[in-house]
C-alpha cells in the first residue's frame, strides 16, 4: 500500500504543478486584458493567488469545502449505524484515526472524503444517501471513502478543487476586462506601430482566458477518475463484499436528484456525478467520473473475491485495455486475494426506517424537542416551542417542552464555523 500511496503522491504532485502553470498563465493574460504590458503584473498576481489558494487548500480546504457543501457535524448518538460503520471501515483498511463525520441536508444520495491526510479527514453524506441505502450498500460506500483518506487523495483532491474555482474565476474576471482592456489599448495608440504584434498578443490573450477553465478541467480529470477506480478496488477490498458497493453505485445512478450544494468545482470530491450529466459522447469524456454502469460491471466481474489482482483482471476484462489501473508492486506484493464475504451482513430496517432514522437526525441538528408521550406518540417539537406546553394531539396530554440553550441555538444556525 505504501507504494500505491507514493505512487499517488507524484503523480498528484506534477498534476498540481500544471494547475499552478496554468493559473499563472490566466494571471499573465488577464494582466494584458486590463491593458497592453500589464502582463507581469498580472502574472504577480495569478503567483499571489497561487500561494495564498495552497495555503487554505492545505490548512483550511478540508473546512472550506464542507462549509460550501453546508454539512453539519455530528457524534455518535446521532446515528450510530453509520458511526459503526465508518469505524469498521478505518480498522479494516488500518486508518489511524475516524475521520469527522458530516451531515448534508439533501436528498440527492451521494457522499465525499476531504481533509489533508487521515488525521484531519473529513467523511460527510447526504441525508439521502442514508434512506436509500442498506447497511452493507452503506459499508462500501464509506469503504471507497475511507480509501481516499487512506491512498492520501484528500489533499490533492482538495487542493485542485480549491485552484478549479480559483482559475475558473479569474478566467471570468479576464472575460469581463476584455473589452474595456481592448479599448485602453486602441485609445490614443498610433496604429501603424506595432498594431499587427499587439493584434496577436491580443487574440492569444483572448485564447488563454476562454481555454484555460477547460485545460484545467482537463487537469482535473487526470486527477480524479483514474482514482476512483482505484478507490472502488480499495473499497471492495476493505468490505470484503464487491456487491455492496456495486449495488450502492447502481443506486445512487439511478437517482434523478441533483444536490443542490455540488458545483463543478468540487463535483470530483463526490462517489458519483452529483450534477447528473446524462449526455454521452463529449459529455462522458468531460465528465469528472468513469460510467458509473462500468464501475458496477468492474465490481460485479470481480466474482466476490475482493483483492487488487481480480479488481486489475476485471478492469481489463470489462474496459477492454491493456493497461490496468493498480499499481505493477502492488499486484506483485499480493500474495493472495482477501478472503470474501459470501453474503451481506444484512440489514433488518426497511425504507421507512431509513427515512426516519435520517430525518430524526436532521430535526436533531436542528434543536427539535423529542417527547415520547404515554400514549406512544413520539413529538418532534420545533425549537420555536422551547420553554413552553404543548398537547398532545392523540391523547391531550399536556408536556413541558425544554428549553434550547443560546450556545446550541446559535450552533444550529452555523453548519461550519
Amino acid at each position: 500500500m505504501f507504494e500505491l500511496i507514493r505512487a499517488n503522491q507524484q503523480r498528484s504532485a506534477f498534476l498540481v504543478a500544471g494547475m499552478a502553470l496554468v493559473l499563472l498563465t490566466l494571471g499573465y493574460a488577464v494582466g494584458e486584458a486590463l491593458g497592453a504590458g500589464v502582463g507581469p503584473l498580472g502574472l504577480f498576481g495569478g503567483l499571489v493567488i497561487w500561494v495564498v489558494m495552497s495555503l487554505t487548500a492545505y490548512f483550511q480546504g478540508g473546512r472550506l469545502l464542507l462549509a460550501i457543501s453546508r454539512a453539519r457535524q455530528i457524534d455518535k448518538t446521532d446515528h450510530p449505524i453509520l458511526f459503526n460503520v465508518v469505524e469498521e471501515m478505518c480498522v479494516a483498511s488500518g486508518t489511524p484515526r475516524v475521520p469527522d463525520i458530516w451531515i448534508i441536508d439533501d436528498d440527492a444520495p451521494n457522499a465525499f472524503a476531504t481533509g489533508r491526510d487521515a488525521d484531519h479527514a473529513s467523511v460527510a453524506v447526504t441525508s439521502g444517501l442514508l434512506k436509500l441505502l442498506t447497511r452493507d450498500e452503506l459499508q462500501g460506500v464509506i469503504a471507497h471513502e475511507i480509501a481516499h483518506v487512506r491512498n492520501r487523495d484528500v489533499l490533492y483532491m482538495t487542493m485542485v478543487t480549491v485552484m478549479l474555482g480559483s482559475i475558473v474565476l479569474l478566467a471570468d474576471i479576464g472575460r469581463r476586462s476584455l473589452f474595456y482592456g481592448s479599448r485602453s489599448r486602441t485609445g490614443g495608440r498610433d496604429s501603424r506601430r506595432g498594431g499587427q504584434a499587439e493584434a496577436i498578443l491580443l487574440i492569444v490573450v483572448v485564447l488563454v482566458i476562454l481555454f484555460a477553465p477547460l485545460i484545467a478541467r482537463l487537469i482535473y480529470l487526470a486527477v480524479s477518475r483514474k482514482r476512483e477506480y482505484l478507490a472502488d478496488a480499495c473499497g471492495a477490498l476493505y468490505s470484503r463484499y464487491p456487491e455492496g458497493l456495486a449495488s450502492a453505485l447502481e443506486k445512487l445512478a439511478g437517482s434523478t436528484k441533483k444536490l443542490q450544494s455540488a458545483t463543478t468545482a468540487t463535483a470530483a470530491l463526490y462517489i458519483v456525478n452529483p450534477l447528473r450529466v446524462t449526455a454521452r459522447g463529449l459529455a462522458d469524456l468531460t465528465s469528472t467520473h468513469p460510467p458509473t454502469s462500468q464501475r458496477v460491471r468492474i465490481l460485479r466481474s470481480m466474482g466476490g473475491s475482493p483483492g487488487f489482482s481480480t479488481y486489475e483482471q476485471a478492469f481489463k476484462r470489462v474496459t477492454g485495455r491493456a493497461v490496468g489501473v493498480i499499481p505493477l508492486v502492488e499486484l506483485a506484493a499480493e500474495r493472495r486475494p482477501a478472503p470474501p464475504r459470501t453474503a451481506g451482513i444484512g440489514d433488518p430496517r426497511t425504507l421507512l426506517d431509513r427515512t426516519r432514522e435520517a430525518t430524526d437526525l436532521l430535526w436533531h441538528l436542528q434543536h427539535y424537542a423529542f417527547i415520547a408521550c404515554s400514549c406512544g406518540t413520539n413529538l418532534k417539537v420545533p425549537p420555536a416551542f422551547a420553554g413552553k406546553k404543548i398537547e398532545c394531539p392523540h391523547c391531550s396530554r399536556m408536556h413541558a417542552v425544554p428549553a434550547v440553550p443560546a450556545a446550541e441555538a446559535d450552533e444550529a444556525r452555523t453548519p461550519v464555523e
